[in-house]
């Protein structure tokens, strides 16, 4: 066993605990309020919000598979069961016939619109509304020190603009 292992003083424990019971408490707590609201997933909102802000409501698949950290398998698995339900649909990109495109219908704008506003409020109830400005202001600095570290490539968001 190495020696020179730097061990985590009793603060960084702490806060590293605190922070992973955050990493295991709040994706369930997400998805217990959009299923019962929206019959939708945390990550099935992520993806649909995500193809409701791009250009055309349009996005590769290969893109929205980096920016939600998604397989393509899983990203396939999911696109299919939001195809079932009408709310997304594939095609062939025509500036690239080997790419596929995931495009929000209209019915996939219509659960946005209508889901946008109890998963915003669950989000406030959780996380901002239990913070002073100034700790969602440290929030949003730890964090994206935090996506720096772990997303060099910056694939998942352009948060730091």
């Amino acid at each position: 066993m190495p020696t020179d292992t730097r061990w985590l003083t009793r603060t960084e424990l702490v806060a590293w605990l605190r922070l992973q019971a955050v990493i295991e408490l709040l994706p369930g707590a997400l998805d217990t309020q959009l299923r019962r609201d929206a019959d939708l997933t945390h990550y099935e909102y992520l993806l649909l919000a995500m193809l409701s802000e791009a250009p055309g409501r349009v996005l590769r698949m290969s893109h929205l598979a980096s920016a939600t950290n998604a397989t393509l398998p899983r990203l396939s698995h999911v696109v299919t069961r939001l195809e079932k339900d009408g709310l997304v649909t594939r095609e062939p990109d025509p500036a690239d016939r080997r790419a596929t495109l995931a495009r929000l219908t209209e019915d996939g704008w219509a659960k946005v619109v209508a889901s946008a506003p109890g998963h915003v409020a669950e989000v406030r109830r959780l996380v901002m509304d239990v913070l002073t400005p100034e700790q969602v202001d440290q929030l949003s600095t730890i964090t994206l020190a935090l996506v720096r570290s772990l997303d060099p490539g910056r694939r998942l968001y352009h948060l730091d603009d």
